[in-house]
């Protein structure tokens, strides 16, 4: 029998002694656990939380949802902060505001005691009827990784894990739990993987999550070529795998998870019973060293939170502070997106309107509390009814009769409900609900001057009503302090500054993910045959007409690009290609462009994209402010995965930078070569 220590005793043990380096810690205690101790360590309970070993002071180690905002249901039913959803925070293409996030999440898991918050996630958005579209960021894979390394880089500033998810290809709810990713090499190296890497060799990320579904017929809990081989042994992550909450009931045995690299089941024992890790162990399934390795990834990031430390060292928790009310404001007022603006109609002006019409559905609704794994509590939330109320109060008058109004605001969209935005299921389809689209041939019949805002988190087909209204702005799920937003961009007190980190498609055929129902939904298997096509990277290079293109957002000012300028023609494999450029607010109104770059190869020898996003920068101006922006460009943003030679390669050649507003407003563009060395 193994010696159960006193606090005082615990106190003297080197794996308690701060001051030692954290490898040193780990390897003190993990000698110290007994084999039945380290089974134990490998699954969790009471849902949240890993199994204490009071013998040797190890406490539980607490994970909580959510992505964007901590869970009621992961920690006791508490109210936290509402941000804005994972698609919102992409729109706003600012990394700082990232930053801010991660760290306000994190001060808020650390008040409720938890140790991890289970995000953000970054599955890539294949097809827009995913029902956790709104939770993840984007279509494309470098905004993917840009906007992920400071989330992560902010939450575990804050001495809490951020668990990036669900590694990898979980790009539909529908059959989650069994469906296999059918998927090439490259299109795992160009797209899925890169969010991912970024995560682990720019952020130390301290946790990934392995997915429900299957890679190319083996479940991701149980792939060892995905996360031992490529996550650990390539890119070199430290940190520890958790399962997805009962991602492991369809895998064999537990030996496959325990040499793949699976950490911690959750939320229970399954396959990681002790009497069933006891009868693989005695027969040779694993060894004590496989063991080992998962049971040391799991202490070292115990190490890494502090679990172990004087409380009195780490940092401070706190919750629904004005500092995060602000930062959930500010993610609003960057991430909406103004989609349409006929004859210019907004912003309005308070003191030349005297009546308005509120209509829809999602005028008054609430809908923090659901969503699944995402769901929040907050302290309150401000729907758009009451912020255009607050916004008019004792100014302009709020009737029902939309004849009197002079302008219709219609608030539609969608919800958390069963084929919404909503974990575990998909949508059937881009339409908004029929009751809606009645609503808006009713009130386009009396009315002239509607301003439709959408509450939704992913694409709505819109063709056949779109000429019908006059504004167009896309909220998203804009967080607790949503309606204020909503209603300062409305009357101008905000610039709208966000832009599409998605494609929105005129009709659901035209993505490449629907072409084929092997495609979507798939049966036992999903072909991923579009490869690396996925989004504007398809709707591009075929020359399909979206209905809004990536990286598609309006201001209330307009922006003048100009004198683009290559600090070389040509380049070779060590150096670097500065590209530099003006760019001037022309309009009236202060406000923020976000300038995307794009490469293309001219001639590729392969098939690749006519374009990909490789740069992008914010830039906030006053009227007739300029600013000379510059980019630089390595050989890695040339570079495409060689499926024949299994490795990235770079070909010679001439290739265009091109420069714009989106994807489809390429303003500037010129040309260089690359040369190898």
């Amino acid at each position: 029998m193994s010696k159960t220590y006193t606090p005082e005793e615990l106190k003297k043990l080197p794996f308690m002694n701060e001051n030692l380096n954290i490898e040193q810690r780990v390897e003190d205690l993990l000698k110290r656990l007994e084999l039945k101790e380290k089974f134990k360590l490998c699954a969790g309970r009471h849902r949240w939380e890993t199994k204490p070993i009071d013998r040797l002071g190890i406490p539980a180690f607490l994970m909580t949802d959510g992505p964007h905002g901590v869970a009621p249901h992961s920690s006791g039913g508490k109210e936290c902060t509402y941000f804005p959803v994972g698609i919102c925070r992409a729109a706003t293409w600012n990394h700082d505001l990232c930053f801010q996030f991660g760290k306000a999440l994190a001060e808020e898991a650390r008040e409720v005691g938890a140790h991890m918050i289970l995000g953000p996630g970054v599955n890539i958005d294949r097809t827009p009827l995913c029902g956790r579209t709104f939770e993840y960021q984007t279509e494309d894979p470098y905004l993917n990784k840009k906007m992920a390394v400071p989330v992560i880089k902010g939450v575990q500033g804050e001495r809490i894990a951020a668990c990036i998810k669900h590694y990898i290809c979980n790009n539909q709810e529908k059959n989650r739990y069994t469906y296999s990713a059918e998927v090439s090499q490259r299109a795992l190296e160009e797209l899925y993987f890169p969010a991912y890497k970024a995560a682990v060799e720019e952020a130390d990320v301290w946790s990934v999550m392995g997915s429900y579904n299957k890679i190319n017929r083996v479940y991701g809990c149980a792939h060892k070529k995905l996360l031992k081989k490529v996550l650990m042994d390539r890119w070199g992550f430290r940190g520890f795998v958790v399962s997805d909450w009962n991602a492991t009931h369809l895998i064999d045995n537990p030996e496959d998870c325990i040499k793949a690299g699976l950490s911690l089941e959750m939320p229970r024992a399954k396959h990681y019973k002790r009497r069933y890790l006891k009868e693989a162990f005695s027969k040779g399934k694993f060894t004590e060293e496989e063991l080992d390795e998962i049971v040391k990834r799991l202490l070292r990031v115990m190490f890494l939170v502090g679990i172990f430390d004087d409380p009195s060292t780490l940092p401070q928790g706190v919750r629904n502070t004005k500092e995060h009310q602000d930062i959930a404001r500010k993610i609003a007022e960057e991430g909406i997106v103004l989609l349409r603006n006929e004859d210019n109609i907004l912003p309005l002006e308070r003191d030349q309107i005297q009546k308005i019409a509120i209509k829809g559905l999602n005028a008054d609704r609430k809908l923090a509390e659901g969503g699944g794994s995402s769901a929040v509590k907050p302290p309150y939330e401000i729907t758009p009814r009451t912020g255009l109320e607050q916004k008019c109060e004792d100014k302009i008058e709020i009737i029902d009769d939309v004849e009197e109004a002079e302008y219709v605001f219609l608030v539609l969209g969608l919800d958390h409900e069963e084929h919404n935005d909503v974990e575990n299921s998909d949508r059937e389809s881009l339409e908004l609900p029929e009751a809606q689209l009645d609503l808006i041939d009713e009130v386009t019949e009396k009315n002239e001057n509607i301003i439709v805002i959408l509450i939704n988190g992913s694409p709505i087909r819109m063709d056949n009503w779109i000429n019908k209204v006059k504004a167009i702005i896309e909220a998203w799920y804009p967080g607790q302090e949503g309606g204020h937003v909503i209603a300062d961009i409305i009357f101008g007190d905000v610039n709208p500054s966000g832009k599409l980190p998605l494609t929105f498609p005129k009709r659901l055929e035209d993505s490449p993910a629907h072409l084929t129902e092997k495609r979507y939904p798939g049966n036992e298997k999903v072909f991923y045959e579009e490869n690396i096509f996925v989004g504007y990277r398809y709707f591009d290079t075929q020359n399909i007409k979206p209905l809004f293109p990536f990286g598609f957002g309006l201001s209330y000012t307009n922006f003048k690009y100009k004198n683009i300028e290559l600090d070389k023609t040509e380049f070779s494999d060590n150096e670097k290609l500065t590209i530099s450029l003006k760019i001037e607010n022309i309009g009236k109104r202060e406000g923020a462009e976000i300038i995307q770059l794009y490469i293309q190869k001219v001639h590729p020898k392969i098939e690749r994209p006519v374009k990909e996003l490789k740069g992008f920068k914010k830039v906030f101006l006053t009227p007739k402010q300029n600013k000379t922006i510059q980019f630089k460009i390595i050989k890695e943003a040339l570079s495409y995965y060689d499926d024949d030679l299994k490795l990235w390669n770079v070909n010679e050649g001439e290739y265009k930078v091109l420069i714009g507003g989106s994807s489809r407003d390429i303003r500037l563009e010129s040309k260089f070569n690359y040369k190898k060395q």
